[in-house]
């Protein structure tokens, strides 16, 4: 009698309309319970929560032939949340950022209204570099945000391959190749955001100072032609040294009339990313809450985590201070050596340069609540680029942080102190090198 019961349950929890109740009800008594124990989810989350979670567990049984939209579609096991923001151990590019991994989401109800961001948004990025270390793996990270309709992927050679590699994945966004100067014009026409990792990578003994004749070249000709295709883009630089690329990049576009400070930006998210990794470890944290504003520069000292300010609040000893301080400053290197002169951070680079490039993006779809730490033209100090937390919309930098440099201790105080000249003799390297070469070509 057990077994024909068994059998006969079997059957019936094979049909999708009685195991979606199942869930439904599943959900609902789980949630009701975490209500009762004080967890503060209401009858509203109930709802939202029995609804995505039907949706995600109809389609991946295939039981749905359209899940409900709630946010941008899921490419890849990736989702991009509007109204509701899905957050897990396994965030595919941390706390701030749209895209996210679907394995056991945690819901968080948002304030803002889901018409905020829209569904169609879709736009195009440039790839300046994309055959490279960075370049392809960024190339792969943005061909899979929902946001993306068309990726333009440009480099003076072995580009056509990746691109046909890249035009595999199966997510909607046309990916493009382009080969050579003669192509870059076309590369940029329409574009919305243009990230440059074109440049030489860092070898073993090398400093990002090291870089710099090759690297200023590179920039400042890929520059002008972004001038003159896509003025009103979102650049962002990670060619290194960003110290003094970013600065190269304003006076280029400065002499072409086009300068806008509140789209132009050094990529230094990657300082971010480790101070939260280094500081989740030391104090074994969530890693998905953890969040550190570095501001400065992104080379060596410039480099400034500001451990005061990680949220959530804890405590270091000023030994910890130090340790963490020294190897978020030193991280770059320790990959290069690691590596053994097989090349550099490009992985951790890419990952970091997805995540402003995806902030981005959701800045320009419409989300109010996007902020990054950048290198921007910035009057938080008597220099004029710094790097520090921003709050991004439609039009760029829409205002930056200051409250992050205030009631800093001690130590971050002298350390702000002590950057300051090695930044600002970058700045100027950058500034004098487009000055030099505008002098050499006007007596040629």
């Amino acid at each position: 009698m057990a077994a024909s019961v068994a059998v006969v349950v079997l059957k019936e929890l094979q049909q999708p309309a009685t195991l979606l109740r199942c869930i439904t009800v599943a959900l609902a008594w789980v949630t009701f319970c975490s209500d009762k124990r004080g967890d503060g989810l209401t009858v509203k989350s109930v709802k939202m929560a029995s609804a995505v979670t039907i949706s995600s567990a109809g389609a991946q049984a295939g039981l749905i032939s359209k899940p409900r939209n709630h946010g941008f579609t899921s490419y890849s096991g990736l989702k991009a949340a509007s109204s509701i923001s899905f957050e897990s151990a396994s965030s595919f590019l941390g706390r701030n950022a749209s895209l996210r991994a679907s394995v056991a989401p945690r819901i968080v109800p948002k304030a803002k209204s889901s018409s905020q961001i829209s569904p169609e948004a879709s736009y195009k990025v440039a790839v300046l570099g994309a055959a490279g270390g960075i370049g392809q793996p960024l190339g792969l990270l943005i061909k899979m945000s929902p946001l993306v309709s068309a990726l333009h992927l440009y480099d003076i050679a072995n580009v056509k391959g990746v691109a046909a590699d890249l035009s595999h994945c199966n997510t909607p966004s046309q990916v493009l190749d382009f080969t050579g100067p003669s192509e870059l014009a076309n590369c940029l026409k329409g574009v919305d955001v243009v990230v440059i990792p074109a440049g030489v990578p860092r070898k073993p003994g090398m400093t990002r100072d090291d870089l710099f004749n090759i690297n200023a070249s590179i920039v400042k000709s890929l520059v002008e032609a972004v001038a003159d295709n896509c003025p009103e883009a979102f650049i962002q630089i990670i060619s290194n040294p960003v110290n003094s690329t970013v600065p190269i990049a304003a006076e280029v576009l400065k002499q072409k009339g086009v300068y806008n400070p509140k789209k132009l930006f050094g990529v230094t998210t990657l300082d971010v990313v480790r101070a939260n990794t280094f500081v989740a470890q030391k104090k074994n944290l969530n890693l998905i809450d953890v969040d550190v504003p570095v501001v400065g520069g992104h080379a060596g000292i410039t480099i400034l985590p500001l451990l005061s300010k990680t949220r959530p609040s804890v405590t270091f000893t000023d030994e910890e201070t130090e340790e963490l301080t020294k190897r978020i400053q030193n991280a770059g290197t320790e990959v290069v050596e690691a590596k053994a002169g097989a090349g550099s951070a490009t992985l951790s680079m890419a990952y970091a340069a997805a995540r402003f490039v995806e902030s981005s993006l959701r800045a320009l779809a419409g989300d109010p609540e996007v902020y990054e730490c950048t290198y921007v033209h910035s009057e938080l100090t008597e220099l004029p680029f710094f790097a520090s937390r921003v709050k991004l919309g439609k039009n760029g930098v829409e205002s930056i942080i200051s409250a992050d440099l205030e009631g800093v201790t001690e130590y971050e105080a002298k350390a702000l102190e002590a950057l300051k000249p090695e930044l600002k003799a970058s700045i100027e390297k950058g500034v004098e090198f487009v000055h030099k070469q505008q002098t050499a070509a006007a007596s040629a």
